[in-house]
């Protein structure tokens, strides 16, 4: 029989949770299984990356509380024997979707974020709720995940899961395929030329990134040396950020472009990748540096940079909001060689392994031989 997986999440806007699912997906229907990618709403730069034997459902909702009659009407038509969910909101309608319909799919919810962190910064009245409401629901899913260690201790403290009962599973990184698209040409202007270091850095422009710091350090990079910084991404902190640039006269040599499809192609010609969050779950984005072989920097936030940088034998790890030290950091690195091979610390997550692990975790018969307690 053909192993039917249902991956199920809010959209395909830009983020590292959306592309990591778009990478399991794809990677599971080329093993042969039946595969459907589930959204809330079908939309994001990362649909034209969905492998064409990947069914994407577009459950039609323009906001992901509003989806769970659609996913439960999909879960009765379907029926796939097992399903993965990502990211918070999306996993207690997900639980809640599995228990109404009544239908035997095994559920995997996947956290991608610390938690604790992301709740305490987060002032808004849904976030506050998230807590509670995932102490309700996930009960009713049969294994929980998270992305690193850090992300695991902090989801058992919040909702009080036993930790035991949460397994850890890292982000898959296709070195492969990030290498081949790394060779296309870059579009900014900066990165075509023989000029100044680029440091660079991509995210969201959100509080999480803390791309303020990150400003502020490369101020005071630019009072010893001539460098560039390009930061991809875009969000709701762009304004702020802009405003920052100005203030600190940095206009000249500070770039926002915005999303960037191919980050690769700028993470392979920069001096110098720097993660400035203060807050993450496992970023991808950093492994997605050492894949192209760039030198990184970054902050030892809570959690996943010190799990994957081992406690910075990879690269150096500073201080959460200390824009003197990144700023050390990053003038250290600009005059060390640019290139290091990763290959070794980036076997630990290569897209066969994780794909073994999620299999096991979908369709095996127990939750990690543990029992979830809510």
């Amino acid at each position: 029989m053909t192993k039917h997986i249902a991956i199920f999440l809010p959209s395909l806007r830009g983020g590292g949770a959306e592309r990591v699912m778009v990478t399991l997906a794809n990677g599971f229907a080329a093993r042969g299984f039946r595969t459907d990618l589930v959204l809330a709403q079908a939309v994001g730069p990362y649909l034209e990356e969905v492998a064409a034997n990947v069914r994407v459902v577009d459950l039609g909702s323009s906001r992901v509380a509003l989806s769970l009659l659609p996913l439960m009407r999909y879960l009765r038509q379907s029926r796939p024997m097992a399903m993965l969910s990502a990211l918070g909101h999306a996993n207690v309608i997900a639980a809640v979707a599995k228990q109404l319909s009544g239908v035997g799919t095994r559920l995997v919810v996947s956290e991608r974020s610390t938690l604790s962190d992301e709740v305490i910064r987060n002032r808004t009245g849904r976030s506050r709720l998230l807590p509670f409401m995932m102490t309700k629901t996930y009960r009713f899913a049969d294994s929980i995940v998270a992305v690193s260690e850090g992300s695991a201790h902090a989801l058992s403290e919040r909702i009080g899961v036993s930790q035991n009962a949460v397994r850890v599973i890292y982000n898959p990184i296709d070195c492969e395929r990030i290498r081949g698209l790394s060779l296309e040409p870059p579009e900014h202007p900066w990165f075509r030329e023989d000029g100044l270091p680029i440091v660079l850095a991509a995210g969201r422009l959100t509080a999480a990134k803390d791309h303020k710091t990150l400003i502020r350090a490369f101020a005071r990079v630019r009072q010893k040396q001539a460098a560039r910084l390009v930061i991809l991404g875009e969000g709701e902190c762009r304004n702020e950020l802009e405003a920052l640039v100005k203030t600190l006269g940095l206009d000249d040599c500070v770039s926002m472009p915005g999303f960037a499809n191919n980050p690769f192609q700028y993470m392979r010609r920069a001096q110098l990748f720097v993660l400035s969050s203060a807050w993450e779950g496992l970023p991808g984005v950093l492994l997605q540096a050492m894949a192209c072989g760039t030198r990184v920097v970054s902050t030892n936030c809570k959690s996943g940079p010190s799990e994957i940088l081992e406690h910075g034998k990879w690269g150096d790890l500073v201080q959460v909001g200390d824009a003197e030290a990144l700023a050390g950091s990053i003038v250290r690195n600009l005059d060390a060689p640019k290139l290091i091979n990763f290959d070794d610390r980036l076997e630990e997550f290569s897209p066969s392994k994780i794909l073994d692990a999620y299999e096991d975790e979908l369709f095996k018969g127990g939750l990690n031989n543990n029992t979830v307690c809510c």
